[in-house]
């Protein structure tokens, strides 16, 4: 680092020339830091090429530099006694980062605004972060559960998961210590032109008699002989997505992110659509199903509760994602306006699937863990759905291997790309597991409902509460209304687990 004087001065000069602005890239850090930066130190020999210009250290930063190591030597590191002054350490707003290569980076203070997110821009990062794969399963949660329970569920579940997030963004100023479809799957029309189908009317359900069976079209028999989305596709998706988690690095698919809000937005478009054609097929029985109904209240609503326990799942980044908010006074208010949101989407969505399903002649009990299963293949708005589905998850999937590989092989051998042949063996580790969940439990609903409550009792129930009981206690403002609350919390998320096991 580098330290400039009070009058603006450089300290990196260019020979020849009286000023030169360092390189464009900004790096960001926080201003709180200010206090624990350790002293800088400048290698000359390194500095040798910034904006086209051949650059050296001045004089200043030299004995700026010197300086610093003079206090360094006073005492050992551990001892706070004598450190350098304010006056000797580089203010955020004169730090510049020089890499090994020679390029400069000017630092600013997340206190300045510059290069900062708007509020709304923060609102909507973090309702496209939390929108993902749990939205298709929503409306399968909502009739499990029943459609009056299903609606208080999600708000309800919005507004605790609201509350824990809302203790984790606090909890940095108050811790101290450091089905498949086949060829005779049933198909039906409706008063319109849509078909929507009955992938499980062969088990059970309530098909219609004037149904019709394709098992005699030779095509498409053949068809869904080579494209099962159980036995034959997740093994087609190994030779798409094993060569793109084997790239080193993944900033090229971090910028396809807007893929995700994209698919979220044609799935709104999608949902609505279908139900302008199909219209609104709706009776409320309130304890016992009919043929065609469900009733309002179920007591598999355990089974929303495990979805929406995912589906409300941004506890572990939020703190990242509000710290690139220009305006931090605001962060709460932005936090529950994302919240809102999110809660808004899920109850459109499912409402709109769960009320236009065609009931009669289908019942609700058809409607599929993807809601996306009812429509036929040769539906073509069904179908751009699952396109956006595929390249969004193309584009995240190589980002959360290169989580594992960074997390795993990191502390492992030390380095996060030791070999493309380590690489390779967990990677086919990763796609291997992926394979044999979409053969042998190719349902989304339960993977969500059980990741989700599984994840959701550490990361949204017990962490946030416990730190904020830990917090307390050491601050001696503790009660037992407090503690009593967020011990219920906590219960209610190891219940949550607990109960995925019995539905």
């Amino acid at each position: 680092m580098a330290k400039m004087d009070s009058d603006s001065r450089h300290l990196l000069t260019s020979e020849g020339e009286p000023e030169v602005q360092p390189g464009p890239m900004n790096i960001q850090f926080d201003s709180s830091d200010l206090k624990s930066k350790r002293p800088f130190y400048i290698e000359p020999t390194n500095i040798v090429n910034v904006n086209d210009v051949i650059q050296r250290v001045s004089d200043h930063a030299s004995a700026m530099n010197k300086r610093i190591h003079y206090y360094s030597r006073l005492s050992t590191p551990a001892d706070k006694a004598l450190i350098a002054p304010d006056h000797v350490v580089p203010a955020p707003e004169e730090c510049y980062v020089y890499s090994p290569l020679g390029s400069a980076y000017k630092l600013q203070s997340y206190s300045e605004g510059h290069g900062k997110n708007t509020s709304l821009v923060t609102i909507f990062m973090i309702w496209n972060t939390m929108m993902g794969t749990s939205i298709l399963s929503i409306p399968w949660g909502i009739k499990q559960a029943g459609f009056t329970t299903g609606m208080c569920v999600i708000i309800l579940m919005g507004v605790l998961t609201l509350y824990c997030c809302y203790r984790v963004v606090k909890s940095r100023t108050m811790i101290y210590f450091v089905h498949h479809i086949n060829d005779t799957d049933t198909m039906l029309t409706t008063n319109s032109s849509d078909l929507v189908i009955c992938p499980s009317a062969r088990n059970g359900d309530h098909p219609d008699n004037n149904s019709i069976f394709y098992t005699n079209d030779t095509e498409v028999q053949q068809f869904e002989k080579w494209w099962n989305k159980s036995k034959t596709v997740p093994f087609y998706l190994i030779g798409l997505l094993l060569p793109l988690l084997n790239f080193k690095s993944p900033s090229f698919f971090s910028k396809f992110n807007i893929l995700g809000t994209v698919s979220v937005l044609y799935l709104i478009f999608l949902v609505t659509f279908k139900a302008i054609r199909l219209g609104f097929h709706l009776e409320f029985h309130w304890f016992v199903s009919t043929d065609f109904f469900v009733p309002e209240i179920r007591f598999q609503f355990p089974q929303l509760t495990g979805v929406l326990t995912l589906a409300f799942f941004i506890h572990n980044c939020i703190i990242t994602l509000l710290k690139n908010n220009k305006n931090q006074e605001n962060n709460v208010r932005d936090l529950c306006i994302a919240y809102m949101l999110v809660t808004l989407t899920y109850l459109y969505i499912g409402a709109l699937v769960f009320a236009s399903f065609p009931s009669p002649p289908l019942s609700k009990d058809c409607i599929e863990q993807n809601f996306l299963d009812n429509f036929p293949s040769s539906d073509i708005l069904s179908f751009i759905a699952r396109i956006f589905l595929l390249f969004q998850m193309m584009t995240v999937y190589p980002l959360l291997g290169y989580l594992a590989r960074v997390q795993l092989l990191g502390h492992i051998f030390g380095d996060v790309y030791p070999s493309i042949f380590h690489v390779l063996i967990l990677n086919l580790i990763i796609v291997g597991a992926g394979v044999s969940m979409a053969c042998f439990y190719p349902n989304i609903g339960g993977i969500i409902r059980y990741s989700g409550a599984a994840c959701g009792l550490a990361f949204v129930f017990i962490y946030p509460s416990l730190i904020y009981i830990i917090s307390l206690h050491q601050e001696e403002r503790l009660t037992w209304p407090k503690l009593i609350f967020h011990m219920f919390i906590i219960i209610l998320g190891l219940a949550n687990l607990i109960v995925q096991f019995f539905m």
